[in-house]
């Protein structure tokens, strides 16, 4: 868990409607998670997203406030895994809070933190966090991103809607929150599963103006936003939620307003 602007995460909507579902502290500070996703098909295991890691000085973390008691490593192991049994690393896009665990500190050294995977980017964004623009660079940060490269644990998947990483996950682009930033949509059993990263970072995000003011391109993530809404409407997919504090998933249902929330729930307690 960690904490960000609530303005910075409601964009134009007013705190006094915003902080109905999003409540923030006395300095304006809402409650985020970085909920990650473990996939495990065969000889693979696949982690999408890792949050945003702990080598990073006592200033930076000053920023975020992190709190909790849980981590990467202890959800790992609570499925009898380890970091060095993950085959694959799938990263939503390079913003410190979704990549940051892909690198670790040791002593002057930089090196992966996930020895043994493949870490899976594309190529347009990642030449876009390599050389960010100024609003974005606080966000893109090298030690998270470079030390992959050097590694050659890099790979990129093509840019094209519906290219399969592997069987039964398929690739969906938004370009919105930042460039060719990456949604795995996964077939699960009679269930589709959509990791929505930033798209849709909690179900207090749903309504269309209810954009984030990080975004690059907020009327084009208005435009990705409604498209896939309707989209997981009509189709009943299952929404995975990074950053909301108490939802992990979300179905939704059509109203008057347009898709709105029709249950919440975890994977785990999946009728």
């Amino acid at each position: 868990m960690f904490k960000l602007d609530g303005g910075a995460m409601f964009g134009v909507v007013p705190k006094s409607i915003w902080q109905k579902t999003n409540p923030a502290d006395a300095n304006n500070l809402c409650s985020w998670a970085m909920r990650c996703l473990l996939i495990e098909d065969g000889d693979r295991l696949i982690l999408i997203d890792n949050g945003m890691g702990n080598k990073q000085d006592e200033k930076f973390f000053g920023h975020y406030y992190r709190y909790g008691d849980d981590t990467l490593e202890k959800s790992l192991a609570a499925k009898g895994f380890s970091k060095d049994d993950i085959t694959d690393v799938f990263l939503t896009h390079l913003h410190f809070d979704h990549c940051g665990g892909s690198i670790v500190r040791e002593g002057d050294k930089l090196r992966p933190a996930f020895k043994n995977a493949f870490y899976w980017s594309n190529k347009k964004h990642w030449d876009w966090a390599v050389n960010p623009n100024e609003r974005e660079k606080a966000s893109f940060l090298k030690e998270n991103i470079l030390p992959i490269q050097e590694s050659g644990q890099l790979r990129f998947v093509e840019e094209a809607d519906g290219v399969e990483l592997h069987n039964g996950i398929k690739i969906r682009f938004a370009y919105g929150h930042t460039d060719a930033m990456m949604l795995p949509q996964i077939k699960y059993q009679d269930t589709t599963i959509v990791y929505m990263a930033d798209l849709l970072p909690s179900v207090g995000h749903i309504p269309l103006p209810y954009v984030m003011a990080y975004d690059m391109f907020p009327l084009k993530t208005l435009t990705e936003k409604q498209r896939f809404l309707e989209e997981a409407t009509v189709n009943n997919y299952i929404l995975y939620l990074e950053h909301d504090p108490e939802n992990e998933c979300c179905t939704l249902k059509s109203t008057e307003k347009g898709p709105r929330v029709e249950r919440v729930f975890s994977l785990a307690a999946r009728d």
